[in-house]
């Protein structure tokens, strides 16, 4: 049998609910009572509203005392807004949204000041998948000072599908309750005790070269992925908790197993934005040359050979991933390859600052993990070997996990593909289900820290992946309803041979020879 779920159904409109059309015409004269049923009319429509509606369109209608417009009504006519630059042109506290430039230098953010990582760059899709109740509204906290004249909307927002599994989602996870619940810090204690036991025990321990040393490698190492999968992912996504320093320091996570917070946001919500964008999204061209994720056409500069065995040879490639991660010289500037190579600006005061602390901690990793154990058993080639075994069971309970969630049979490859053709943006919500599988139920999310529920992490990337399990079956239909692919596979080797036979069919281009006899290409 089929080992996925491919959902179609007829799309099915949901009902809006909108403020009196005569309550608006009351509007006149007494200010107060004015601003107060105003206060009142958006009080109760946000409640019935589906997400995104705006409301704050009520609001600039709204004249003031002295009988002239509210300043926010019309942005346009402010003249600051009128300078229009490139995008490359943002300053290092500067981004752009929907068009606009926002100076975020003095702006207090309610999430910390990683808002101001990505200064210098187009944070359009960034902004909106990180703000699902996004109104105009929040955009005006920020100094609005030009325009850039070569924004470009390739994806878009407030579509129908967005709104119904948003108003479904969110009878689940009501807002300001999707960060991590109880359960999700007690095994968050659990796995960060465990790490710290087992990353004392593998500094200073005397005897690695024996059976010990073996399973103590390897305990150590998955400890490491744990980290990676449970801990840092959630935080590093601003889902762990609602107060920011607790997000800041769960995110160091990233650190203690040898990678780097600030690199991994540089790539990682870039992917997040873009998944699978045929030029935008660093994950995509991670791997390259040596194999492919993307499933480019048969002749394409990209294709190489021995691409053709790729099936067979990369996931003994992803093991030597922490070997790459903990040498990689990217950690003296924090400009992440891959997110520079998608266009990411990465020169602002808040990533050159925090270059020296990111130095410290890889410099303590490798001092822990590489010197330590050398001092204490010697340095010769059974202790290397012991320290790679540690190396290759982070890499690999790490890497598969991650390789199979946008590299499975069926995927979506090129999510921006129709808007290259016809110049008509394309649904995000959409796309961001149709590249991604979900595999398991709440014990594999327990143990992989929610990855397993790839489609529901990049639905509500901003959510923690504590929900994932309740939230996942409303998903399911909602897709269902709207004729929206969710590949699902009950368990995680179904996936992993998904992925290892789409690998073998990008390598080959199996995908794109035509098979007359089968009438298929």
């Amino acid at each position: 049998r089929s080992t996925t779920t491919d959902c179609v159904l007829k799309k099915k409109k949901s009902p809006l609910s909108l403020p009196s059309i005569h309550a608006q015409n009351r509007l006149g004269h007494c200010s107060c009572r004015l601003l107060n049923h105003s206060h009142r009319s958006a009080t109760s429509s946000s409640s019935t509203m589906p997400p995104n509606a705006d409301i704050s369109r009520l609001r600039q209608r709204i004249p003031s005392a002295t009988g002239a417009v509210s300043a926010d009504a019309d942005a346009s006519a402010d003249p600051a807004t009128q300078s229009v630059r490139s995008i490359k042109g943002l300053a290092g506290t500067e981004v752009a949204i929907d068009g606009v430039v926002y100076d975020i230098a003095d702006f207090v953010h309610p999430g910390g000041e990683v808002v101001k990582f990505f200064g210098g760059n187009d944070v359009t899709v960034q902004y909106k998948m990180i703000h699902p109740h996004h109104t105009a509204k929040h955009l005006e906290k920020m100094k609005a000072v030009g325009k850039v004249g070569d924004h470009k909307l390739e994806y878009k927002f407030d579509t129908e599908f967005e709104r119904e599994i948003k108003a479904e989602v969110f009878k689940i996870v009501r807002r300001g309750r999707e960060f991590g619940t109880p359960g999700f810090f007690f095994r968050a204690f659990v796995y960060i005790s465990l790490f710290f036991f087992l990353q004392y025990s593998f500094a200073t321990s005397t005897d690695l070269r024996s059976a010990r040393g073996i399973l103590l490698a390897i305990a150590f190492g998955v400890s490491g992925a744990t980290i990676g999968l449970n801990v840092q992912h959630d935080a590093n996504h601003g889902a762990a908790s609602k107060k920011p320093w607790v997000n800041d320091l769960l995110g160091f996570g990233a650190d203690l197993i040898g990678g780097c917070k600030w690199s991994w946001l540089a790539q990682h919500w870039t992917h997040h934005a873009y998944t699978n964008h045929a030029d935008k999204d660093p994950d995509s061209f991670s791997s390259e040359p040596v194999f492919n994720f993307n499933d480019y056409p048969i002749g394409h500069p990209k294709r190489r050979w021995y691409h053709r065995f790729q099936g067979v040879y990369f996931l003994a490639v992803l093991s030597l991933y922490w070997l790459s991660m903990i040498f990689n010289p990217q950690i003296i500037d924090l400009r992440h390859a891959g997110a520079a190579y998608v266009g990411i600006q990465m020169e602002n005061d808040f990533i050159v600052k925090r270059r020296k602390y990111a130095i410290l901690l890889r410099a303590i990793y490798l001092y822990l993990n590489i010197y330590c154990p050398f001092a204490n058993n010697g340095f010769n080639p059974s202790t290397f070997g012991i320290i790679m075994l540690m190396g290759v069971a982070e890499s690999l309970t790490l890497s598969v996990l991650f390789s199979l969630s946008h590299n499975f049979e069926r995927s979506d490859r090129d999510p921006t593909e129709e808007f290259r053709k016809t110049g008509e943006p394309v649904c995000w919500f959409k796309s961001q289900v149709e590249t991604s599988s979900t595999y398991g139920g709440a014990i594999a999310g327990y143990l992989t820290g929610g990855l397993n529920f790839q489609v529901e992490h990049h639905l509500f990337p901003r959510m923690s992946s504590a929900w994932y399990p309740y939230i996942a079956p409303t998903v399911r239909e909602v897709c269902r309803k709207h004729g929206v692919r969710y590949a699902y596979y009950p368990w995680i080797w179904q996936n992993l041979f998904s992925t290892v036979r789409y690998m073998h069919k990008a390598g080959t281009g199996a995908n794109w020879e035509l098979k007359p006899l089968s009438g298929r290409a």
